[in-house]
């Protein structure tokens, strides 16, 4: 009988290669290959065809949200379980309109993520009880049964791919160069961005983009011997500044 075989998408090498030793205990499976983003998450899944991908949420150049779909998009038989810190509802939301049949937040037990695979194995879907309530809330908004959270605008797949390398401190030069487009077009797509959010600069387009759960990055956090911040990186320590300051602020 054949492994079965996973692929990982994580950008910590340390937690793949747990990921890894958990995995490969079990008797049957078999990691096929490591991907550390979302790019290279959707290009390895169209090289190796693995059984599952194991896919976190908060990947460089591309989130996980728009690699699962451009990878449903290409096999919509793809089975694809999300392991996460991530429990929004929206994108939890968004995730299972693209076909994600299995959801594990990394809070949970290895058991948890055990009986997930297994119960993709076997064509099944499964989602973590902490995230259970949000698909339940999903599920009675589709139904009618309680009203829609009024929906932030919506960006284009090529729009989310350009808000999140703007966030993550290219300049548009680079994205031209990583997306094989012309400078003109980034450009273009830049100043669309900025006009359909009514925005006027990048540093609002990061803080926006993070609250409103258009993107999901981890910038880092450490400023000693570091060089100047990106305007992305600048919002971001704002962003997180802000949220430090009305925690004080409810403390006293």
């Amino acid at each position: 009988m054949s492994a079965f075989r996973i692929l990982l998408a994580d950008n910590h090498p340390i937690f793949r290669l747990g990921l890894r030793c958990l995995l490969t205990s079990h008797e049957g499976w078999e990691v096929c290959g490591e991907a550390n983003d979302g790019r290279d998450a959707v290009e390895k899944c169209r090289q190796l065809k693995p059984d599952l991908i194991i896919l976190d949420i908060c990947l460089p150049k591309l989130n996980g949200v728009d690699a699962a779909r451009q990878i449903l998009k290409a096999n919509p038989a793809q089975r694809i379980l999300v392991l996460t810190d991530v429990n929004s509802e929206e994108v939890v939301r968004e995730c299972l309109e693209a076909g994600v049949r299995g959801w594990v937040l990394k809070c949970d037990g290895s058991d948890d993520l055990a009986t997930a695979v297994e119960a993709l194995q076997r064509n099944k879907s499964i989602f973590s009880a902490r995230v259970s309530d949000q698909i339940t809330d999903v599920c009675r908004q589709r139904n009618g049964l309680v009203p829609t959270a009024i929906n932030v605008p919506k960006l284009s797949a090529r729009e989310r791919e350009i808000v999140q390398l703007l966030s993550e401190g290219n300049v548009s030069k680079e994205i031209a160069t990583i997306l094989g487009l012309s400078l003109k077009t980034v450009e273009t797509h830049r100043s669309n961005i900025l006009r359909k959010l009514k925005l006027h600069s990048i540093v609002e387009l990061v803080l926006y983009a993070v609250r409103n759960e258009i993107i999901h990055v981890q910038l880092p956090t450490a400023v000693s011997l570091a060089p100047r911040p990106t305007e992305a990186e600048a919002a971001f320590r704002g962003l997180t500044g802000e949220a430090s300051r009305s925690a004080s602020a409810s403390a006293i």
